[in-house]
């Protein structure tokens, strides 16, 4: 017997973010073994008790965790009201929810997990843990040295100075007057990346993110996904469990 949070077992199957499902429990709209409850922290058994939301039975939703290659010009959403093009669009055969974690701005491609693992999802986006991520970006004009060791230092932007990163050169187009730097940041500012580099002066033109913590997008093509492997997933949790130490 499993014994756990109640808020946490509805968010795991699916049913909304931990926060709205304890709204959901205050509310009275939670049923264990027809009996409503109210307090927060009572803990059930999702795999011998009857758990109901609004008079509907949960059931513990399969773990996902797949690995997108996002194209450029996609929303990182599970849905858009204006009809654009969103990341889900690009997982079929999928009956589970997924999610993305975190955020690729419209612009940018490259890797993206998605998962309806929503605990997971929390502690890979929480500042706290400042999982790395790595982006090739390819700017106009060639940085020089200093220029790119002021962003290994730590650049002041409107919303703060940014952690120190890591850089260096990938490739160098003298005649396209463009370089592409490899640069892995510990913190996910909104759009820090392409901020960092307009603050020195070289606006990104293309922006790939190409690793997220132990996950790497290697040769997966654009637009394609691939389920995590038991491995992959592992290491992701020990690495979380490092940052939490």
């Amino acid at each position: 017997m499993t014994m756990e949070r109640l808020q946490k077992i509805l968010a795991q199957a699916g049913v909304a973010s931990r926060r709205k499902c304890e709204e959901l429990i205050l509310a009275g709209k939670v049923e264990v073994n027809g009996e409503v409850v109210t307090t927060l922290g009572t803990k059930a058994d999702p795999d011998a008790d009857e758990i109901t939301v609004s008079g509907r039975a949960i059931k513990a939703q399969q773990k996902l965790y797949l690995m997108l290659n996002k194209p450029k010009g996609v929303i990182t959403s599970a849905t858009d009201p204006e009809g654009r093009k969103v990341v889900t669009d690009y997982i079929k055969g999928i009956k589970e929810r997924v999610y993305p974690v975190g955020r690729l701005d419209y612009d940018s491609e490259g890797l993206l997990l998605l998962t309806n693992d929503g605990e997971l999802a929390q502690l890979l986006t929480h500042p706290s843990h400042h999982v790395p991520k790595t982006y090739l970006a390819t700017v106009e004009g060639i940085p020089h040295g200093d220029s790119l060791e002021k962003l290994r230092k730590g650049i002041q932007l409107e919303d703060g100075m940014t952690a120190p990163a890591d850089l260096d050169y990938y490739d160098v187009d003298q005649a396209k007057k463009q370089a592409t730097i490899r640069i892995t940041i510990y913190e996910g500012k909104n759009r820090q990346v392409r901020r960092m580099f307009d603050a020195i002066s070289h606006p990104v033109k293309r922006l790939k993110r190409i690793a997220m913590g132990n996950l790497y997008l290697q040769n997966l093509k654009r637009g394609l996904h691939r389920p995590l492997t038991k491995s992959e997933i592992n290491e992701l949790r020990q690495l979380l469990d490092k940052k939490n130490d």
